[in-house]
């Protein structure tokens, strides 16, 4: 039985996960804001859940940030952020990625001295459901 599956934006890269996640993290670090291009990154983790690549495995390509523990698996095609398994067997899983609904709420922001100054008060901010005219 699959728990959860995901994509990458092009479709190329689709994948299955079969267990449950530990933690869900918003990591406010500079690597994170780095290869996310925004004020943190949202990633599930999990140490006994398994993944199966269902399509796509030679479009994943990955990387890691040299003298750091940091790492990104991605697509070649589209960019997307893709799961990853850490070398301690624990499997990452960008959120965005899913395209099942993850019931799971954060478990906390971290790394939030790194947090961007511009991430701060955004509940005052306007929303819009779509592009603002």
């Amino acid at each position: 039985m699959t728990d959860y599956s995901g994509s990458c934006l092009c479709g190329n890269a689709k994948f299955e996960v079969q267990g449950k996640f530990d933690g869900f993290y918003l990591c406010h670090c500079q690597h994170c804001q780095k290869d996310t291009g925004s004020s943190h990154a949202a990633n599930l983790f999990s140490s006994s859940a398994k993944l199966t690549w269902l399509a796509g495995s030679d479009s994943v390509a990955t990387f890691t940030l040299p003298g750091t523990r940091h790492k990104k698996s991605f697509c070649k095609f589209c960019g997307s952020a893709l799961p990853i398994i850490h070398e301690v067997g624990l499997l990452a899983i960008p959120a965005g990625c899913l395209d099942t609904e993850v019931s799971m709420s954060p478990t906390a922001h971290i790394f939030t001295s790194s947090k961007a100054v511009w991430n701060k008060g955004l509940g005052d901010v306007p929303e819009f459901e779509g592009l603002p005219e």
